[in-house]
């Protein structure tokens, strides 16, 4: 692993060639923090895609792309005077000292849950309104609705045992089937919402992450479904000429795979 001054001079050797790269290059040149918004995102959901692969040497390269997007966010942020990567640095800085009083402070905390919530709490203190705040509204709704539950879960609003949650996932397939019978649409998809939340909430107190398991389950369907695609070639067959029964022997051999 390199030093911290060789850290430091790399880190250093990223900020010349953002320079030189605003200054140069047309297409560098050229970009907006609004330009750059929706590539950013890509680029973090490449580095998901890359932690879930457990590819690490993906991850190093996808970490890269995701810092020169904030590297070029704050020269930016420099060209307009609002602020730079020095601002950047010392911000987050300031606010982890802030958060944590029991490694910065005289503060003494059990366990994380403890620290989950003086961090909740100390945002409110901070001037947030709703400890909802922080949730993006861009998010997706799998990973908005984890965050929700987590957030107000830091606060104290939260089932006391896994058992609960999952009598109230029961109650709610209940009420969708109800619906379902009724053949009510807009109750249907209502109903059918909170199941799917009372699952995400049901994930987190089996300490699984609702994103990454279905992210997993996508990933093993694409790659069973392409085996079966890649057998009925063999064998010179048309998915959409096979039974289900046909289809059935490879989708089991890709399971076993």
């Amino acid at each position: 692993m390199n030093s911290r001054e060789e850290q430091l001079k790399a880190f250093d050797r990223l900020l010349d060639i953002m320079d030189e790269l605003r200054d140069k290059c047309p297409w560098d040149r050229k970009q907006t923090m609004e330009s750059l918004r929706h590539l950013t995102i890509e680029e973090t959901y490449e580095l998901g895609d890359a932690i879930l692969d457990k590819d690490m040497d993906e991850v190093k390269k996808e970490l890269g792309d995701v810092l020169l997007h904030l590297v070029f966010y704050a020269k930016i942020g420099s060209e307009t005077e609002d602020f730079d990567i020095a601002d950047v640095a010392n911000s987050i800085c300031d606010k982890l000292i802030s958060r944590h009083p029991h490694i910065y402070g005289d503060v003494e905390v059990a366990d994380e849950e403890e620290v989950k919530r003086n961090w909740e709490n100390l945002k409110l203190k901070e001037g947030k309104k709703s400890v909802l705040e922080g949730v993006p509204r861009s998010l997706p709704a799998i990973v908005k609705a984890n965050r929700i539950q987590d957030k107000v879960a830091g606060v104290g609003f939260d089932w006391e045992e896994p058992e609960q949650v999952f009598e109230k996932l029961q109650e709610e397939l209940g009420e969708l089937q109800h619906e379902v019978k009724s053949n009510n649409k807009d109750e249907i998809e209502a109903e059918f919402g909170d199941v799917l939340f009372s699952m995400i909430n049901y994930a987190r107190f089996l300490n699984v992450n609702p994103e990454n398991a279905l992210e997993r389950t996508n990933k093993k369907f694409i790659k069973r479904f392409q085996y079966l695609e890649e057998k009925a070639k063999e064998n010179n067959r048309a998915l959409k000429d096979m039974t289900l029964a046909e289809m059935d022997v490879f989708w089991n051999e890709a399971k076993k795979l």
